[in-house]
């Protein structure tokens, strides 16, 4: 789960993180009486969506007046904000955040990830931080500082002096980066992070170090611990197919292909779309009904898959927990209530995979039956490409 900038910066400042004053702002009379409580002459208004890249996209403006933060805030209310994370399409703007200016003197690039490669958390910074991060990442990797951290022991000592030596500085400069690397590293457990990203972390005139920008990700199997902040979501900033797999607790993930996918298991749900790709076809989404699936929110499921507009579906399952004669009856319960004409591929195998069988063949549908996980996909490819034709 993402959260809004002004969001994540007010669960920075609830562990102890320095953050700017800020106001988040609704409507163009809302941004005056921002000003009002801010500290001037200079304030940022800064487009909330859950995207990167919106300096450069022209989301984030400074102001040298009230006037200026009211025109632009009636200026940015409801544009359309396109940056390479948005995609073609964009994401409208719905709400502003006005922020008091502060002295930079220094911009730092700050991420912590939970990296599964090491088991562990990564700390990555970089002393060229700002809008063209990416760029020194891509072409000059050796210039982002790494540093993987033993969860079992925290973020140590020596780790961040040598953070505070490769960045260089005054000594002030490494005892405020030790005291916010430690809280940011307490702040990112405590929250269950996957991860956390602050570009550009700012240093003063005076050697203090404050969160500039700041981008949450939650881990959505912790949400349950943290009931004020899944308070925070923000369903406008998702995809409505997205929002209504989550009511059913269906894991989705839309993507632009044109085959639906049907499994249980994140395992086999990204095998199954490894072999679509191989069989010459695309994967429409990601789409786990999981173990405990009923046959509502298989109907359900079927519903998401037919809206994404897919010309095939295919649903491949092995019934461990997950029994086949439920996704069977979950199959066809959804083509009779939905009038179905999509094409349909289905491959069982596993617990109760002849009874699953017979209630596929015994329904009259036309469903394709497939033996194995690549005659699955190669049928699901042949039958999109006939649809298409």
């Amino acid at each position: 789960m993402n959260v809004h900038e002004y969001q994540a910066k007010q669960l920075l400042r609830e562990h102890g993180i320095p953050v700017p004053d800020g106001v988040p702002v609704f409507n163009p009379d809302d941004a005056r009486r921002a000003c009002d409580a801010l500290p001037g002459p200079v304030w940022v208004v800064k487009a909330q969506i859950h995207a990167g890249g919106r300096g450069k996209a022209g989301g984030v403006k400074i102001a040298r007046s009230k006037h200026e933060v009211e025109e632009l805030a009636k200026s940015m209310l409801g544009m359309t904000l396109v940056t390479p994370q948005t995609g073609p399409e964009g994401k409208v703007v719905n709400r502003l955040y006005i922020e008091a200016g502060v002295d930079i003197r220094r911009e730092i690039y700050l991420a912590m990830l939970v990296d599964r490669v090491t088991s562990g958390i990564t700390l990555m910074m970089s002393g060229e931080g700002g809008v063209d991060i990416e760029e020194t990442a891509a072409h000059r990797p050796e210039a982002i500082i790494r540093k993987h951290i033993n969860p079992a022991v925290g973020l140590l000592p020596f780790q961040v002096r040598e953070v505070a030596k490769q960045l260089g500085g005054s000594a002030a400069f490494g005892r405020n980066l030790g005291d916010f690397l430690q809280k940011f590293y307490k702040a990112f457990v405590a929250m269950d992070c996957s991860m956390a990203e602050v570009n550009p972390l700012i240093v003063t005139g005076d050697d203090r170090i404050i969160a500039l920008d700041a981008k949450l990700n939650f881990d959505g199997n912790a949400l349950y611990r943290h009931p004020h902040i899944q308070a925070l979501r923000d369903i406008s900033e998702e995809a409505p197919s997205e929002v209504q797999a989550s009511k059913f607790d269906l894991s989705y993930v839309a993507l632009d292909g044109d085959i639906g996918c049907l499994v249980n298991g994140a395992g086999l749900a990204m095998a199954t779309m490894d072999i679509l790709h191989y069989a010459g076809g695309k994967p429409a989404n990601f789409l786990d009904v999981g173990g405990s699936a009923t046959t509502e929110r298989v109907t359900e499921a079927f519903k998401i898959l037919v809206a994404d507009d897919v010309k095939s579906i295919f649903v491949n399952i092995f019934g461990g927990i997950m029994k086949c004669d439920t996704i069977a009856n979950g199959i066809v319960t959804a083509a009779r209530t939905l009038d179905l004409t999509v094409p349909i591929v289905v491959r069982m195998e596993g617990t109760n995979v002849e009874l699953g069988k017979k209630i596929l063949a015994d329904s009259g549908l036309a469903i394709v039956s497939a033996d194995t996980m690549a005659d699955g996909a190669e049928k699901a490819v042949a039958l999109a490409k006939q649809k298409q034709a």
